[in-house]
């Protein structure tokens, strides 16, 4: 499968998700939503496991340097993203937060201009445009 229909399939899985969550969320504060959404995570790492018994050979034999920068990147995104993404959509509408939250894109894009020294092409300044210009349409 390609990456572009493997971002696809993303996107439909990450759309679908927030509208379960603010219906969970209903009756969890955000801090247990993250609690009961790691537990599940973590389960599904254990079923990953059991699929996949190697990874922990693959892990060890890693610097750890590539752990930490997974690690850190897994606590940010999962946790303290998470966490600040509940508490936008339990107080506001799925219609309005997911779009606004979902504008990294346009963090990614100047994260790898800057730090991974990618290229700026016509297509991603147009794409990068139609997120700023979405953000504020939802402002």
């Amino acid at each position: 499968m390609n990456s572009y229909l493997l971002a696809v399939c993303t996107a439909l899985v990450w759309g679908i998700v927030p509208v379960f969550e603010k219906m969970g969320l209903a009756r969890l504060s955000p801090p247990a939503g993250i609690f009961v959404r790691c537990l599940a995570v973590f389960s599904g790492s254990l079923v990953l496991l059991a699929v996949k018994p190697g990874l922990l050979g693959e892990i060890r034999g890693t610097p750890v340097k590539y752990i930490l920068l997974i690690a850190g990147g897994g606590f940010v995104a999962n946790f303290l993203g998470q966490l600040l993404f509940y508490h936008a959509l339990k107080s506001g509408q799925v219609s309005r937060v997911v779009p606004i939250a979902g504008a990294y894109p346009l963090v990614a894009f100047l994260m790898g201009l800057l730090i991974l020294g990618e290229k700026v092409t016509l297509m991603k300044s147009l794409g990068i445009g139609c997120v700023v210009f979405g953000l504020f349409l939802l402002r």
